[in-house]
């Protein structure tokens, strides 16, 4: 829990969680099965793309008589949707469509997503239950500064802030110095972003001379990229706050597939009665046991336009029992995404590990971009990040040389690291992008 002056958040009362949040896993899991065996049919009688997969394996909707026979369906990728942009993964006719989002498509075509009326009312409801898990609840004013549009973030997160019945604040990214100014004026107690974004938002109170310490603000519900407990306890102690993490993703509905509990913040229970996760080899496509960490997979148990089976999240997680909701399983934070992995001469990184090691040297920022280049026959990673603005030039003139050791012991690779000038290297406008290669 973040301590400083300000009254923070309590956890919700037994009696204000859903009755699913208060199932037994027995329970719970009878309810998986039921929602699984209508969502396959489902699938399979209107999805042309869901049929020939399913044909292709030999299986059929009457197959699934347990939990476990799930191993026997297809995966889904992201080039399966993909290939059948815009409508084609559509469950349902046009006319029952309320509303399609779209990724960005900057690596190829967008995936389209859409929503029934009734997929949009439990969407709501799941990011409502994600907020009053992060302790936020009824008459409080939330600013939210999730992007709205094509994206699920802001529009999705809006819906489920009104069906809380607290009052949101509909900012949207970009646009900092004006973020700042409704904070300060509007006094919200909460605020949806991303966690580099926020980073972007202090450095911009700072310098106003504002105290980000001093604001309204006493929780943060952060999603939409991969973050460490290094960065959770950066955002913590500078804003005096509760940081939490929200999950989710376009393909299986938005924000609010899982939350943090604020009484436990041990990574984001999974709203089980809507979503059934597994966690694969990414290799092989094996089941891996709980507590085993791998790719995360999710099949949806409720949605009516675009149901999703067995969706290949590239997510890299561990699933782990419920703890402050102990008949839905949690996951660990996520640790990075197949395709966001650095493979290094051998040795495979990430950039949140970069984030951990470096946010354990005081004089050094959360502010850092990774550049990877050929020199010669091999590939080489030149970290450039900025030094804490408050650090004296001795502290400076450790802290790189530090950061390439306290790399090359942890992670057993060897990286070059070059120290920018404070306020020097681009800032995030929402989604930040860490990685850059240049080979």
């Amino acid at each position: 829990m973040a301590t400083g002056t300000k009254a923070h958040f309590s956890a919700p009362s037994e009696t204000e969680l859903d009755a699913e949040e208060r199932m037994s896993r027995d329970e719970l899991q009878a309810l998986q099965l039921s929602r699984l065996q209508w969502t396959v049919r489902h699938a399979w009688e209107n999805v042309p793309a869901y049929r020939r997969k399913f044909e292709e394996l030999g299986v059929q909707p009457g197959d699934i008589r347990e939990l476990s026979d799930i191993r026997l369906l297809p995966f889904t990728t992201k080039d399966d949707l993909r290939a059948s942009y815009p409508f084609g993964m559509f469950a349902v006719p046009m006319d029952r469509v309320a509303r399609v989002h779209a990724s960005s498509g900057t690596t190829g075509r967008p995936t389209v997503v859409g929503y029934t009326t009734e997929d949009l009312r439990n969407w709501a409801k799941l990011v409502a239950r994600s907020l009053r898990a992060s302790g936020v609840r009824p008459g409080m004013k939330v600013h939210n500064a999730y992007g709205y549009g094509l994206f699920t973030g802001g529009l999705g997160a809006h819906a489920g802030i009104e069906e809380l019945g607290a009052t949101v604040i509909p900012m949207s990214g970009g646009q900092t110095a004006r973020q700042v100014q409704l904070i300060v004026d509007f006094e919200p107690d909460v605020i949806l972003c991303t966690p580099t974004y926020l980073l972007t938002i202090v450095d911009c109170m700072i310098e106003q001379g504002i105290d980000p310490r001093t604001t309204s603000l006493k929780a943060g519900v952060l999603g939409a990229e991969p973050w460490t407990n290094q960065m959770r306890e950066e955002l913590e102690e500078r804003l005096d706050i509760d940081a939490l993490d929200i999950y989710g993703l376009s393909e299986v509905m938005g924000p609010g597939v899982g939350n943090e509990c604020i009484e436990t913040k041990d990574g984001p229970h999974l709203w089980e009665d809507h979503f059934l996760p597994e966690v694969i080899d990414s290799e092989s496509g094996a089941a891996l046991p709980d507590g085993q960490a791998g790719e995360l997979v999710f099949t949806s148990l409720t949605k009516q336009a675009f149901p999703v089976i067995r969706y290949r999240t590239r997510d890299l997680t561990t699933l782990r029992p419920g703890s402050a909701r102990p008949g839905m399983r949690r996951m660990e934070k996520i640790t990075g995404r197949n395709d966001d992995m650095i493979i290094l001469r051998g040795v495979n990184l990430f950039p949140t590990q970069i984030e951990e090691i470096a946010l354990g040297i005081d004089a050094l920022s959360p502010h850092f971009l990774l550049e990877l280049s050929r020199r010669g026959r091999m590939d080489d990673l030149l970290v450039r990040i900025e030094p804490r603005p408050d650090a004296d030039a001795a502290a400076r003139d450790r802290a790189a040389p530090l950061l390439a050791e306290r790399i090359k012991v942890q992670i057993g690779t060897t990286v070059r690291v070059q120290l920018e000038e404070p306020g020097s290297l681009e800032r995030s406008a929402g989604k930040l992008k860490r990685l850059y290669d240049l080979r």
